[in-house]
């Protein structure tokens, strides 16, 4: 019979294991802090800059169905903005806002040193590096979105989910629950995380029904109804504090059901549909993408053929860094999520960073048995050279994409992670419109008509004009002493007006149309 899942633990001082990953988290926020306010402002951050503000301006939050996502995100932007002295919109900045994801994806790093105890010292600390250095995670939390947010979420919902499966513990029960609300109120994608750990949990089952060792109780129902019971409490109660913002609008629970059908609608593409194999190309991108999928693969077949005939389980698992049972219901989760990401018409890259988790934490403990491998007794000496290329090829490509695809080309089309990305033409319309202000009796007060379907970014950029206003193509407006068009939109004003046109760039290929009056007026 085999024996019970070792706890392989890595050094004699747990003080010292902390401390190696809250080293690695402070590097972290090392590495995302740098630049933050350089590269313009998405669309999506910007909204989500908007939403911000109001806030800040005493209006509460109020979740929308229609095309939002939830609470999470600005319940630790808003207090964070007011720690840096901005009190509305028009105060706001780039780095103030994009602060927060990066803070959280350093702070994440912590929830690794959880994971070791599942599999294994040296594999969490793989997979915290490959998070807290590589370019996708380190993009994304330097980007005011909620999927930094959300991951972090789905970390520690994992990590404590299966202490509650394994431990019966009330209090992993509880982190559970608050874990599972916070991800629905990051993304109402939650729900498709939840199904695909439903399906890790029932790998466990099956797992422990196997090969229970003999001393090792028998799995029951029964034994998990108070862990379960207590975990659907908090989620509940964690639920409705954050949807109805503290219980100021006691209509974000239904607005939360009421949402189910448009992001079901959005899932057909909207235009962002993308094929199947889309998540696959794009994580193994560059060296160090591939590299990181082939040690990926070697974790999880190793530690899924382990467990094919029983009595290889037992040698195996004296092998393995860590619990083979963990690494195969994350197996299963892995398997399931990328699925369903990848069945799904919507695409963006912003999404891959929800599979880039798992496939991280396999990598780490594929790297994890390889160094176990090459430094048993009776291993060639050259072949114990090879754990110490593979990190050294690890820190090289990873260190070169980080640079190139975070820092040098951020804002460039050709990077996979700048999607419908905001180009730095845009950083001129702000200097552009003060000039004009200059010349105008109205100063920062003159009026702005933006008239495009889309106006997006644009509120952002024109938040220190409080005369700006928005307008869809067929609504009517009123008059301005500057307007911002689509380039089919005819020219403003009326007959007798002579406008100069400056053209500025939003996003590739979609210019907006600056309309400034060729006589200008002198301030007084």
């Amino acid at each position: 019979m085999a024996n019970p899942p070792p706890r392989i633990s890595a050094g004699e001082s747990p003080r010292l294991r902390r401390a190696i990953f809250a080293g690695i988290a402070v590097l972290a926020l090392l590495v995302r802090l740098p630049g933050l306010g350089d590269r313009p402002m998405h669309t999506d951050e910007a909204v989500n800059g908007y939403i911000t503000g109001q806030i800040l301006a005493g209006e509460g939050y109020q979740y929308d169905p229609r095309d939002r996502h939830g609470p999470a995100l600005y319940a630790v932007a808003a207090p964070l903005a007011r720690l840096a002295g901005k009190n509305q919109f028009s105060e706001l900045t780039e780095t103030s806002l994009r602060l927060g994801p990066a803070i959280v994806g350093a702070a994440m790093i912590l929830l690794f040193a959880t994971a070791a105890r599942s599999i294994g010292f040296l594999a969490a600390v793989i997979a915290a590096c490959l998070f807290a250095f590589s370019p996708l995670p380190v993009y994304y939390s330097r980007d005011f979105i909620h999927e930094t947010f959300f991951v972090a979420a789905t970390l520690g919902t994992l990590l404590a989910g299966w202490r509650t499966l394994t431990e019966r513990s009330l209090i992993a029960a509880a982190w559970t629950g608050f874990g599972a609300a916070l991800m629905l109120a990051c993304k109402e994608t939650a729900v498709l995380h939840f199904a695909a750990m439903g399906f890790a949990a029932l790998a466990w089952v099956v797992s422990i029904r196997r090969f229970r060792a003999g001393k090792e109780p028998a799995f029951t129902v029964r034994a998990l109804l108070r862990p379960l019971g207590v975990a659907a409490a908090v989620f509940g109660i964690a639920l409705i504090v954050l949807f109805t913002w503290g219980g100021s609008h006691w209509s974000g629970i239904s607005d939360l059901v009421r949402a189910v059908p448009n992001f079901a609608a959005r899932a057909s593409g909207q235009g962002h549909e993308k094929p199947l194999s889309y998540y696959v190309i794009l994580l193994a991108g560059g060296a160090s993408g591939a590299l990181v999928c082939v040690l990926a693969g070697v974790g999880g077949i190793v530690a899924v053929m382990a467990g094919i005939p029983a009595r290889t389980l037992d040698a195996a698992q004296r092998r393995s860094p860590g619990d083979l049972r963990a690494v195969r219901s994350l197996v299963v989760y892995a398997i399931a999520i990328f699925a369903v990401y990848s069945v799904i018409p919507y695409k963006t890259p912003w999404l891959a960073l929800n599979l880039w988790l798992p496939l991280a934490a396999l990598a780490g403990f594929g790297g994890a048995l390889i160094w176990s491998a090459v430094n048993r007794s009776g291993a060639p000496a050259a072949l114990r050279l090879l754990p110490a290329a593979i990190a050294l090829t690890l820190v090289v490509t990873v260190g070169r994409d980080t640079v190139e695809r975070v820092f040098r080309h951020a804002a460039d089309e050709r990077n996979p992670y700048a999607y419908a990305q905001t180009v730095e033409d845009i950083l001129r319309l702000p200097g552009a419109i003060e000039r004009i202000a200059a010349t105008q009796r109205a100063g920062r007060k003159l009026r702005i008509a933006v008239i495009a379907a889309d106006p997006w970014p644009l509120p952002w950029y024109l938040r220190r004009f409080p005369n700006a206003g928005f307008w869809q193509p067929d609504q009517p407006h009123g008059e301005a002493e500057v307007y911002l068009t689509s380039p089919d939109i005819p020219a403003p004003g009326v007959p007798g007006d002579v406008w100069r046109p400056e053209f500025i760039g939003i996003r590739t290929e979609v210019p907006m149309i600056l309309w400034a009056p060729a006589q200008e007026v002198r301030r007084e």
